[in-house]
């Protein structure tokens, strides 16, 4: 757990240093490369991904983020419910002080108009760390661990369809999922620590 959780500082901290010491937008560049000839080829993919980046934005991170909570807490599991909450909220927390401080804007190609700055992506961090949570605790559990994979593959996915549509540079969105795993990983602690005491 402490391996994971040095790795994704380290990341973070690599790609701040390319992006605002270094400036380079190579990387950012060919992956957009790259998303650009596969919407080329496949037009219709377009709606789909514009349609599935919908389960990371505000008014679906809202309602799961609540909901959620309140549905384990009804089924008995008042644990899991803070610990999703907390994974929401901290995360939202947490990015819009990091967009606060990185001040990066968005990418001017962007296939349709979002407000707000761009770096670290919130759709990323905060989309990450609800399913994440989730998948966390469905693992811990031992129930339905396809469904715990599935569960990150989806959030990662979610996370290409901000690149996809050019809403985040690639290195936004890197930047998301190194800060969900960070914040996980402290409320992890932070409810193991509890439970010992």
């Amino acid at each position: 757990m402490v391996s994971v959780f040095v790795a994704s500082a380290a990341l973070f901290f690599l790609i701040t240093r390319v992006v605002f010491v270094d400036q380079s937008v190579q990387f950012d560049n060919w992956v957009f490369e790259q998303f650009d000839a596969g919407r080329a080829a496949w037009p219709a993919l377009t709606p789909v991904v514009r349609s599935l980046t919908f389960f990371a934005s505000l008014p679906w991170l809202v309602v799961a983020g609540i909901g959620i909570p309140v549905l384990l807490h009804r089924w008995g599991h008042p644990r899991e419910g803070w610990e999703v909450l907390l994974a929401v909220a901290g995360s939202a927390l947490l990015n819009q002080l990091l967009k606060g401080y990185f001040q990066r804007p968005r990418p001017s190609s962007a296939l349709f108009f979002q407000p707000g700055l761009s770096f670290p992506s919130g759709h990323a961090m905060i989309g990450l760390a609800l399913y994440g949570c989730l998948a966390w605790i469905l693992w811990r559990h031992r129930h339905h661990p396809v469904w715990a994979v599935l569960l990150v593959l989806f959030a990662l996915f979610i996370g290409g369809t901000r690149v996809y549509l050019h809403v985040h540079y690639p290195t936004d969105v890197l930047a998301g999922f190194a800060g969900a795993v960070l914040w996980l990983m402290l409320l992890r602690w932070a409810f193991l620590m509890r439970n010992e005491k």
